[in-house]
């Protein structure tokens, strides 16, 4: 759904862009005094941008306004569609735990993201954990968020967080792998005195 997504965007932003700048740019070329393309609505720089006969053309006629209704209707369900995918937060429902016997097992995945942060946060120097899982429930991903104690070696917390927190959380959730996009940040705190 994501990479559909993206590909969708790129695609509306892409033909946005081009509808504008085309638009945009015969606006200005005509304005500057250049003479009017041959598609062009309007014959020169002074005419108006909708004159009264066209603006006043379909208004009485019965299917004009409910076409602009419903016109405007799907733009605005579109629109709305849009945005929400492209803010909704991707969380992962549920892990599929392979138990050995043909069956699975559903695992919730608030579930894992809770024990795999508290256990991340108990690690070495580490402050704060956030764990968010992504991906599909058969080859789950992890971003992992790590808030470290002054003077700590980020290399010795990523590496306590791969050979831990993030091993266990695999073999008990029985995965072949758990990729983890992993994101370190110091913790503020006042100069310290040096003599």
């Amino acid at each position: 759904m994501r990479a559909v997504l993206r590909v969708v965007n790129r695609v509306l932003i892409g033909l946005l862009g081009l509808v504008l700048l085309v638009i945009g740019g015969s606006v200005l070329a005509v304005g500057l005094g250049a003479p009017a393309p041959s598609w062009w609505i309007h014959d020169d720089r002074h005419d108006v941008l909708l004159s009264d006969a066209e603006r006043t053309r379909w208004r009485d006629d019965g299917w004009w306004w409910p076409t602009v209704i419903a016109v405007l209707a799907v733009l605005l369900l579109l629109a709305l569609w849009w945005l929400t995918a492209n803010l909704r937060r991707r969380r992962l429902a549920e892990v599929l735990v392979d138990t050995g016997d043909g069956e699975g097992a559903l695992l919730r995945g608030r579930a894992l993201e809770g024990v795999l942060a508290g256990e991340a946060a108990g690690l070495d120097g580490v402050e704060r954990a956030h764990v968010h899982l992504t991906g599909r429930r058969s080859t789950p991903q992890s971003r992992v968020r790590l808030l470290l104690r002054p003077h700590v070696d980020p290399g010795t917390a990523l590496n306590d967080l791969t050979d831990q927190a993030l091993a266990h959380a695999r073999t008990s959730a029985g995965l072949a792998s758990l990729p983890a996009e992993v994101r370190l940040k110091g913790v503020k705190h006042g100069a310290e005195r040096v003599s």
